[in-house]
């Protein structure tokens, strides 16, 4: 019948014709919804991280050593001076390791939660290391 209106069409209009669509979602940040969608990291990125942080821990043992032999040259006590050089290698360890987290996906890893200890222990480490090589 032509004069015969739907249940939709008997009341006033009041939501907008957009309100059946089906809505997308982008999820954003924990604590920040409208902030960038997060990317998963992938299993290939990870391994990709493990390998660079792999080869910056074999050229930081070698500056290790390096900086062991100049203090000693310097006339600091070997014990002293092997200490400095741990301390030194484990500083540079953790302040690479927060770079290469937050390089591989830093939506996931640069919060304060992650990168604030690494850094933090880093920094403390590479003081603490310029301090004992001065002995």
């Amino acid at each position: 019948m032509p004069g015969q209106t739907t249940p939709d069409d008997a009341g006033p209009k009041t939501a907008p014709d957009t309100s059946r669509m089906p809505v997308e979602i982008a999820p954003g940040g924990a604590t920040n919804p409208s902030a960038a969608p997060l990317r998963d990291t992938s299993g290939r990125d990870m391994a990709i991280a493990g390998a660079i942080i792999v080869v910056l821990l074999v050229i930081y043992f070698f500056v290790r050593n390096a900086y062991v032999h100049h203090l000693v040259v310097k006339r600091v006590s070997p014990s002293a001076a092997g200490s400095a050089g741990w301390l030194l290698f484990v500083g540079m360890s953790f302040l690479s390791a927060a770079a290469v987290l937050a390089i591989v996906n830093a939506s996931k890893y640069l919060t304060l939660a992650i990168t604030g200890p690494l850094v933090v222990v880093g920094v403390v480490t590479l003081v603490a290391a310029l301090f004992v090589g001065r002995r």
